[in-house]
């Protein structure tokens, strides 16, 4: 790689010029083994050559990774990225239907596996339509595996044994190039995929390098899967600035107090949930925390009580609220508490604060006017972190991405409702405007439940609401038909099949009608006052 001009700008650049400027400090931490920035260049860009060199030319510039949090997972990615490619993140642990329909909604032709993903490659591989390639991260291509699967090129570790850093040249990638492909939940029963280019993750990054002063002696915590878009942060924050990212292990996750002070984290970033179970198990003691320097949490409303207490354990930490969907790059505002914070709160929840440089905000109406200050509206966003739009989806793009009225350039429409707020004073979350919600920290449609609830369970109408309520949002979904002689089990058990564990309804209620409010539309608050009721009954 000596010699190589490294583009700055794209993805992988840092990574890049960090292996250059620092290669024998670590790159990562897993499983309490250290692997260091030259270490994992090597099999980074022996991954990179083997793509390369294997690919058909057909479909677009996209490689899926079907990978865990594992050292093999991470040069997966990074070797997508340093092929010319954007990368899919797919997570093993989802229901082979899902990845399945993920590459063909993709038609990704190229596939990174780690062991993990290994475990339901076989399934994976029957179900695609197209031919793919298949680059194993660790493990080898056996006979049987290839036998098994005629259609498609597999390559193993042997393979990518003899390929290496001399061997890799950097391929053209424009800053406009997409850097990843994320898919979210959809309201039609199908994923969305994100189109997030290299220009917008560039820009969010120099924004977080340059405000909260990141460094080489950084350690990062890592607790996001790598189908949330947060995880970027953790990987190519701490990368761009040669840091080292501490993956916990299964212990760790269950304590993560432990895991804060085992691996001497500097910088914590979760969504409020992960906080919360160490305030329930009541190990926010003051002071905890000594060696945090900064604390950042997101893609929850974050609870007063429990920045206070985090404050507390970390009293040496900036501590920050950031807020974002996954269309304007991971997060675009922020809000440091203070001590004087408490009467800037609103339903006892942290304001999202300003935005992050070089982004522009609006609050309107139903009119998309602007709405005075003090009072609410949905959030509009633009500027420089605003992504590419959906894939091969113009529809939703033109509906999500719009010119409002006054206005020249493209403001996405967040379908957040906030409080715009008066001179001097932070903007406040108030609430979703649809029907999506904060699940477990996860984005969710309520309208894609629905869509497969109501296919397996044969019915018309559906309505799936989150409960049980938590300060964050929701722990869980429940679910309501309308249905005779219905197999509430059965339809769970078919959507295991095609959900994410954590979108399948807890519980199928089958009503004799649904209620219906004065304009004869379902009565979703008259459902949810019922679950309230019934909790409010059992605690008495």
């Amino acid at each position: 790689m000596q010699g190589h001009d490294i583009n700055p700008r794209v993805l992988h650049g840092g990574f890049l010029l960090a292996a250059q400027a620092h290669p024998q400090r670590p790159a990562l931490e897993v499983d309490g083994q250290a692997v260091t920035y030259a270490q994992l260049r090597e099999r980074v860009l022996a991954i990179a050559v083997g793509l390369m060199r294997h690919r058909s030319g057909e479909g677009p510039p996209l490689t899926a990774a079907l990978v865990h949090r594992s050292v093999a997972g991470f040069a997966g990615i990074l070797g997508a990225l340093c092929s010319g490619h954007g990368y899919v993140p797919m997570l093993p642990s989802l229901p082979p239907a899902r990845i399945v329909l993920m590459l063909h909604r993709s038609n990704a032709r190229s596939l990174v596996v780690d062991a993990a993903g290994q475990r339901v490659l076989d399934e994976v591989l029957d179900g695609v339509t197209h031919s793919l390639l298949v680059v194993l991260s660790e493990g080898e291509a056996s006979e049987q595996l290839r036998a098994r699967h005629p259609r498609h090129t597999l390559i193993g570790l042997a393979e990518l044994a003899s390929l290496g850093a001399n061997d890799w040249t950097p391929p053209p990638v424009g800053d406009d190039d997409i850097a990843y492909l994320l898919f979210t939940s959809g309201s039609t029963g199908e994923p969305k995929g994100v189109m997030v280019a290299h220009r917008n993750i560039a820009r969010f990054l120099d924004v977080v390098v340059d405000r909260y002063s990141l460094r080489e002696t950084d350690r990062f915590s890592h607790l996001f899967e790598i189908t949330f878009d947060l995880s970027l942060f953790d990987m190519f924050a701490a990368w761009k600035v040669g840091a080292c990212l501490c993956v916990p292990d299964v212990k760790q996750r269950l304590l993560p107090n432990q895991f804060v002070v085992d691996s001497r984290l500097t910088v914590w970033f979760s969504v409020p949930s992960a906080a919360l179970l160490m305030k329930q198990m009541r190990v926010l003691t003051p002071g905890v925390f000594a060696n945090l320097r900064l604390v950042l949490f997101c893609g929850e409303a974050l609870p007063v009580g429990l920045a206070q207490a985090f404050a507390e354990a970390a009293p040496d930490a900036i501590l920050e609220n950031i807020y974002g969907p996954t269309e304007l790059t991971l997060a675009c505002t922020h809000y440091r508490w203070t001590s004087a914070s408490l009467a800037e709160c609103e339903n006892e929840v942290v304001p999202i604060g300003d935005p992050f440089a070089g982004m522009q905000v609006k609050v309107v109406n139903e009119d998309l006017i602007d709405v005075a200050p003090g009072e609410t509206g949905e959030l509009l966003m633009s500027g420089p972190q605003r992504a590419l739009g959906y894939w091969n989806d113009p529809e939703r793009t033109a509906a999500a991405f719009m010119v409002p009225p006054g206005e020249t350039e493209l403001f996405y429409r967040t379908g957040d409702r906030v409080r715009r707020p008066l001179p001097g004073a932070p903007m406040t979350f108030l609430g979703r405007v649809d029907s999506q919600i904060k699940l477990n920290g996860y984005r969710v449609e309520l309208g894609e439940i629905e869509a497969v609830m109501q296919r397996e369970a044969g019915v018309d109408a559906g309505v799936v609401l989150g409960w049980p309520k938590t300060p964050a949002g929701a722990s869980g979904v429940i679910g309501f038909v309308v249905a005779a002689d219905l197999d509430t089990n059965g339809v769970l058990d078919r959507m295991q099949d095609q959900l994410p564990r954590y979108m399948v309804p807890r519980g199928i209620r089958v009503l004799d009608a649904f209620p219906l409010n004065q304009n004869g539309k379902i009565d979703r608050k008259a459902l949810m006052a019922v679950l309230e009721a019934e909790d409010a009954a059992e605690l008495g």
